[in-house]
């Protein structure tokens, strides 16, 4: 594990890397923490930071207060207020702000999402302002979920019958 204030990486393969301020450049990394984190052509498995900044990054889950992503591949993101630009995430849990631009995500929540040229399967949130293209509404995603739920239903009546 490398514990610094300030850690600058360059192409390298890496484990854990705990620093208050990381800047990492074409790495690959199991786990980050840290308070402020730049990363460009970055792959992690693990981000967590107060705020980070993610330039053509990949990584399974990212959690951290302010998080600004642009042209990366976020699994999960967890956080206060998230950025997407040209990106992609199929779960965005955003507890205040979400600012969607020119991007895909799965399922986004948040209280207020601000979005421009996006496309969601579906969509929680307080408030919502901007362009955003939603397969499922409120009264689609309970229909879809009774027709699941009824078709197992009826797959475990039969099952039981046996």
């Amino acid at each position: 594990m490398d514990e610094l204030q300030q850690k600058e990486i360059s192409e390298k393969e890496l484990n854990i890397v705990d620093a208050e301020i990381v800047k990492m450049r074409q790495c690959t990394v199991r786990s980050v923490e840290g308070g402020h984190i730049e990363m460009e052509q970055v792959g992690a498995i693990s981000i967590d930071a107060e705020r980070l900044e993610a330039s053509q990054t990949a990584s399974m889950m990212i959690q951290g207060k302010d998080l600004n992503l642009d042209q990366s591949i976020s699994c999960i993101t967890i956080s206060n207020n998230v950025g997407l630009g040209y990106s992609l995430s199929p779960v965005i849990l955003s507890r205040s702000h979400a600012d969607v631009r020119d991007s895909a995500t799965g399922i986004m929540v948040g209280n207020k999402v601000t979005s421009n040229n996006t496309k969601t399967l579906l969509l929680l949130a307080n408030r919502v302002e901007g362009d955003v293209k939603t397969i499922l509404d409120w009264k689609s995603a309970i229909s879809l979920g009774a027709v699941i739920g009824g078709v197992l239903g009826f797959f475990s009546l039969l099952r039981n019958k046996k």
